[in-house]
């Protein structure tokens, strides 16, 4: 984990990259928010130098894609059976 957050911290299209544990640290949820679909796709070609070491540490059980990323991003993440929800309304600040 710290490995992975040191590096994405260099990544400059990466806005959002933490990561959250329950009490018991039986359930992990990272979050991870880009400026766009090349800035997701820099952070995937990051991720593919500690892919092995994470998929062996870690069982992933969801993955939730908020927002309108482009067909490579899809392409790539197609493996872990996204749940993709279009953005329609609202506001961050």
């Amino acid at each position: 984990m710290d490995e992975l957050v040191a590096a994405t911290k260099n990544e400059s299209g990466t806005l959002i990259y933490e990561w959250y544990f329950n009490d018991e640290n039986t359930v992990c949820n990272i979050y991870e928010r880009f400026a766009d679909s090349e800035a997701a796709m820099t952070h995937l070609g990051s991720f593919g130098n500690f892919a092995d070491r994470f998929l062996t540490t870690v069982t992933p059980t969801r993955l939730t894609v908020f927002g309108n990323p482009d067909a490579a991003v899809k392409e790539i993440l197609a493996g872990f059976s996204p749940v993709y929800l279009r953005f329609e309304a609202g506001f961050a600040r």
